[in-house]
């Protein structure tokens, strides 16, 4: 075993809390030396050539608290708190990255070692989920909201954008045969399909809503664009009046009758 230098005190004695804390890490360091844990959690031999096989350590039973369950998981001491937190999220249903385990009042970073914190045997830890986590949760949660409020908004602009092309797609049809149409009808949809393309701008540009809102606010110009066309094409067109000829009849002969006493 490695030696352990120790801190003289001013009576010439040795400080025997760092003394101990020391050791511990020592020991800890050498018990891994040629062992690595996988990331299954299954300890194996380091690849060394020419080194004797050493048996592995044998594992641990620690007893995790999480919320109002308890659970005991076998584990090497050689393991890291984030290859114990893989072993927690089958039981738990909490993911890895969400997860903050405390052990002795202190939370534990992923890359720290079960034996060089201390932990034995039937020591125990607490979980919890880790306050980041639960932050970064929430703003998802407030994204995902945004999101599907602004596709409400667009699918219901999208219904009425379809009622008004069809308007537009029957006027054209109507032009393209001569008949003229009223203009206040081509100008009432354009100013009605401006007014959704109003209703489009405001609707905030959040995640995948933004490209929906785009195809809308492209559909709502197309229809615009077109009736502008039509419009000119309508005031060339003359006005079509129809008159109706009426067919006269003579008034029918009347008979005369004679009278008899």
């Amino acid at each position: 075993m490695a030696s352990v230098m120790h801190r003289s005190s001013s009576d010439g004695g040795s400080s025997s809390g760092w003394s101990d804390a020391a050791a511990a890490v020592s020991a800890a360091a050498e018990d891994r030396a040629g062992w690595e844990v996988r990331p299954s959690g299954m300890v194996v031999q380091a690849r060394e050539d020419g080194a004797p096989p050493r048996p592995p350590p044998p594992e641990i039973r620690v007893r995790v608290k999480y919320g109002g369950a308890r659970h005991e998981v076998p584990v090497s001491p050689i393991a890291t708190f984030w290859q114990l937190k893989k072993l927690l999220a089958s039981r738990t249903g909490l993911q890895p990255a969400d997860q903050q385990l405390t052990y002795k009042g202190r939370a534990r970073g992923n890359t720290e070692y079960l034996d060089a914190c201390g932990v034995k045997n039937k020591a125990k830890l607490v979980l919890a989920e880790d306050p980041a986590s639960l932050e970064r949760r929430y703003i998802e949660r407030q994204k995902n909201a945004k999101i599907e409020s602004a596709n409400r908004a667009i699918g219901a602009i999208a219904l009425e954008v379809d009622k008004l092309a069809d308007q537009v797609t029957s006027i054209e049809k109507s032009i393209s045969r001569g008949n003229k149409v009223a203009e206040v009808q081509i100008t009432t949809l354009i100013e009605l399909l401006m007014r959704h393309a109003v209703k489009l701008e405001s609707i905030p540009a959040v995640g995948d809503s933004s490209s929906q809102r785009n195809i809308q606010a492209k559909r709502v110009q197309k229809c615009v664009e077109t009736l502008d066309v039509l419009k000119v094409s309508n005031a060339r067109l003359q006005a079509v009046v129809v008159t109706t000829k009426w067919e006269t009849f003579e008034a029918p002969a009347t008979t005369q009758w004679e009278l008899f006493d």
